[in-house]
């Protein structure tokens, strides 16, 4: 596992929602935002990175008190090979 810091710069396409991911996907879809990737954050909640930075602006305005805060820890991906 690693840990990342859940209140990420604006200049960020990474958010860290406070939802499942059906949900964070559902309301990214509604806003007509572009997902590139999307995880279960370990400690609960969702990590979506957006295709653009606008995108990723206008979600973390959508989600609101949603965004994450501090420290998360994110689930470690098995190494390609």
């Amino acid at each position: 596992m690693t840990i990342e810091n859940a209140s990420t710069p604006a200049l960020s396409r990474a958010i860290n929602v406070n939802l499942s991911e059906p949900q964070v996907l559902a309301t990214c879809e509604k806003h007509s935002a572009s997902v590139s990737a999307i995880e279960p954050i370990a400690s609960g909640g969702t990590r979506v990175v957006l295709k653009n930075i606008i995108d990723a602006d206008r979600m973390r305005f959508v989600f609101g008190k949603k965004v994450m805060q501090g420290l998360t820890m994110r689930t470690r991906w098995p190494a390609r090979r």
